[in-house]
């Protein structure tokens, strides 16, 4: 069961502004990136279905959270079928991603009242994606896509919430574009995580990365 309801998870997104994207096969390190970012001002976190038995991972990492990061939104992404997405539903996700839109996962997701993020690269599948009920739309790749498209297409759908995924890195002249652009959240991967800093397991590091992130998306919002 969702710790948090739908509500409280697309105001955890929205309010931050940033939703940290993370896998690893180690319960261990995961958990250390989980409170890491919890301590850096996190509050909406995705771990993706990305290797064997991530689902595992993905279940020790919701109790740990429940334990250590009371206010954390843990959900996942990764998400292209009904059954996967039904596997982490009962194992706690918050909320559902995916890197396309699967009209099948939105009925599961709806069914318990748990967001469904699809990956979105047109307007036509952020109008589709709207239609059977994902309040927030994923524009991925962002890289490929760019901030233009998405100032494109808010123009004559205002209404539309947007996390963009893909080519977002923690500083200010990429994040303005994306939130002068007017998206809702943004999505960070790697350039969150450098491969060195967690081979080093600086979680300190971690911390800082994101609470400057947050800090800087703060900012740019404010202008």
């Amino acid at each position: 069961m969702a710790r948090f309801s739908k509500m409280e998870v697309i105001a955890a997104m929205a309010s931050t502004g940033m939703v940290p994207v993370f896998y690893n096969k180690d319960v261990e390190v995961a958990k250390n990136v989980v409170k890491a970012c919890y301590a850096g001002g996190v509050r909406a976190f995705e771990f993706t279905n990305r290797g064997e038995f991530a689902h595992e991972v993905f279940g020790e990492l919701v109790k740990f959270a429940a334990r250590e990061c009371s206010e954390m939104v843990m959900g996942v992404g990764s998400i292209v079928d009904p059954a996967t997405a039904a596997l982490y539903l009962q194992l706690g996700a918050n909320f559902v991603v995916g890197p396309l839109f699967n009209p099948e996962i939105s009925r599961i997701c709806n069914r318990r009242l748990v967001p469904y993020t699809p990956g979105c690269g047109s307007v036509s599948e952020v109008g589709f994606a709207q239609e059977s009920g994902c309040d927030v739309c994923k524009v991925f790749p962002g890289d490929v896509l760019g901030a233009n498209f998405v100032k494109g297409l808010k123009a004559p759908m205002p209404w539309s919430n947007l996390m963009v995924t893909g080519g977002v890195k923690p500083e200010e002249a990429n994040l303005k574009a994306w939130f002068d652009a007017g998206v809702t959240c943004v999505g960070m991967g790697s350039n969150l995580f450098p491969a060195d800093v967690i081979a080093a397991r600086d979680w300190g590091a971690i911390t800082r990365l994101c609470a400057d992130s947050l800090t800087i998306i703060a900012q740019v919002k404010k202008k």
